[in-house]
């Protein structure tokens, strides 16, 4: 694989902050007993946003292969926080603190993995389709609707949502909750993504994206099984979009 020696410096570089934020985080969990749904959300924007930032010192020229690589260093990321190694590595297991809600255990390494993966099963033939039809920049409308959205709508929902509703998880029968105001979260995130990228639709295209896409995508992430949210909001987004691209 022919990848250049930028992408790893930009790799390097986002990892080592990536750990920085997620041990600062789980200190602050341990000593100032901040809730761990603050900074699982603050990890979130990191992973989505960081390197996204990072382009701007280190610039790289995105391909199929680094785009593998970007599977493989998230994957070998989590693998860091199995038990064998965060009880054996002090400092992974404060890491691991700042993304271990109390109700998801014994399941949050599992969740975090099968999401993951489930998240890239769904993500990775969007990419070829949108690159095929040279619409690829709409992918980034269903990720900003993940990465703000989905991000924002725990801890806006936990800090000012006064109604809730039920949700599932997978492997377990406990129920969770969400807030209707995290949800609207979703909602407004997945409608300003949409205008953000208005100029790659044409009239009828935007119009409909604009009607369908926020109901769909906020529906998709409220009925996702907890911690799942991901590849239903890319699933149900993605095919939506297909669908837009058809009437082109």
């Amino acid at each position: 694989m022919d990848i250049p020696l930028e992408y790893w410096l930009h790799h390097a570089l986002f990892y080592v902050l990536l750990c920085i934020i997620h041990y600062v985080n789980g200190q602050f969990v341990i000593r100032c007993h901040i809730k761990v749904n603050y900074t699982r959300k603050i990890n979130h924007f990191a992973f989505f946003f960081l390197p996204v930032l990072l382009l701007s010192v280190i610039e790289y020229s995105y391909s199929a292969a680094t785009f593998l690589m970007d599977i493989v260093f998230a994957l070998i990321f989590l693998t860091l926080f199995i038990a064998p190694i965060r009880n054996r590595i002090k400092p992974v297991q404060i890491m691991f603190r700042s993304v271990d809600r109390p109700e998801d255990r014994p399941l949050t390494l599992t969740w975090l993995y099968t999401q993951f993966i489930a998240s890239y099963l769904v993500l990775i033939p969007l990419l070829a389709y949108f690159e095929s039809k040279d619409i690829l920049p709409w992918i980034m409308i269903i990720i900003l609707a993940n990465g703000i959205g989905d991000g924002l709508a725990e801890p806006v929902g936990i800090r000012f949502g006064k109604r809730f509703y039920v949700t599932t998880a997978l492997f377990t029968e406990k129920q969770y909750i969400r807030t209707y105001l995290g949800s609207t979260c979703v909602y407004l995130a997945t409608l300003i993504a949409v205008l953000l990228f208005h100029h790659h639709f044409n009239n009828m295209q935007l119009i409909i994206a604009v009607i369908t896409l926020p109901p769909l995508i906020t529906l998709a992430e409220a009925f996702s099984p907890h911690t799942w949210d991901s590849p239903f909001i890319y699933g149900i987004g993605g095919l939506t979009l297909v669908g837009i691209s058809l009437l082109g």
